[in-house]
């Protein structure tokens, strides 16, 4: 699909978010996502939050050791809270473990701002920050010996290894919702993925990312786009809705009832496919189910009633 600007890669995926648990039920997860035909794990990302989360890249690592052929993805990896050299060597790490399954989405955070103080990065520079450190991240994949010298990091000649199984590293997906995440993606980016965005939304944001994309001189490289999806299955659509809007409004303590019939896909497995339809033709082919009711029938559901359809969705 060309978009201006952009060479969107045509090939349709569906992944899920892992809920994490104890050692067991992630292993359970991991394995039953793997079977079903899913094409790829998200985890998300934080040091620190108002609820447990696993740390994402030692989450990856263990999937990776539970599966063989389904990809492995941060969705996303805030990176202004973690050293990017470190974040380099761990990365390659996962990529060769997995045989080069890894998809490095990145995002800036900054919504639990006790986390950025705990680990000594200024919430304040975190934009910044992460441009720096995707270049950095790109050189120690990709050079013998790489140095830099930024506003923020700054180092001379040191060789991080093992690399990537890819030449170059895996593929890194921007993620936010401001412009400047827009204009990170085209700039510095390999793909895109959406969070709470409506489908006119996500259109308009691939274009300002192919204008930026087209600034910068990267027209026509390969760019994958995404998005991550909040999920309720059941009978009835406007059941599904009241759920969602329940517990998103829980979740971000504000009203949810318009905004859940936008970001979300809810009811039968049907119709959340003909709202996968509409992301699709603005655009998105890498479609992320973050569940709010059963993951265990989602899984169920979408391997036997919706993968196989959404192959031919474009």
């Amino acid at each position: 699909m060309e978009i201006q600007g952009l060479n969107v890669v045509d090939e349709v995926k569906m992944g899920m978010m892992l809920a994490a648990g104890d050692r067991q039920s992630v292993l359970d997860k991991a394995r039953k996502m793997e079977e079903s035909g899913l094409d790829s794990i998200w985890v998300g990302d934080h040091i620190a939050f108002h609820i447990p989360v696993i740390e994402s890249l030692s989450l990856l690592s263990f999937c990776a050791a539970a599966t063989e052929r389904i990809e492995l993805a941060t969705g996303v990896l805030l990176l202004p809270l973690r050293n990017p050299t470190l974040t380099a060597k761990m990365t390659g790490t996962i990529d060769m473990l997995s045989n080069g399954r890894l998809i490095l989405g990145v995002g800036v955070g900054g919504e639990f701002p006790p986390e950025f103080e705990a680990v000594g990065s200024a919430i304040s520079e975190r934009g910044p920050r992460t441009n720096e450190a995707i270049e950095i991240l790109r050189r120690h994949w990709s050079e013998g010996a790489a140095e830099f010298e930024g506003e923020y990091f700054q180092f001379g000649k040191v060789k991080i290894e093992p690399k990537p199984v890819r030449p170059g590293g895996p593929p890194i997906i921007v993620g936010g919702r401001k412009a400047v995440s827009m204009k990170r993606a085209g700039r510095l980016g390999d793909g895109y993925i959406s969070h709470m965005c409506d489908v006119e939304t996500y259109a308009s944001n691939l274009a300002q990312i192919g204008k930026h994309a087209s600034d910068a001189g990267r027209a026509g490289r390969p760019f994958q786009t995404a998005a991550l999806l909040f999920t309720v299955l059941d009978d009835s659509y406007e059941a599904a809705h009241k759920r969602a809007a329940e517990m998103l409004g829980m979740i971000y303590n504000t009203d949810f009832t318009e905004a859940a019939k936008r970001y979300c896909l809810l009811g039968k497995p049907e119709d959340c496919l003909e709202q996968m339809r509409k992301f699709a033709r603005a655009g998105c082919r890498h479609f992320v189910m973050s569940a709010l009711s059963d993951p265990d029938e989602i899984i169920e559901r979408a391997s036997t009633e919706m993968v196989t359809e959404l192959r031919s969705i474009i």
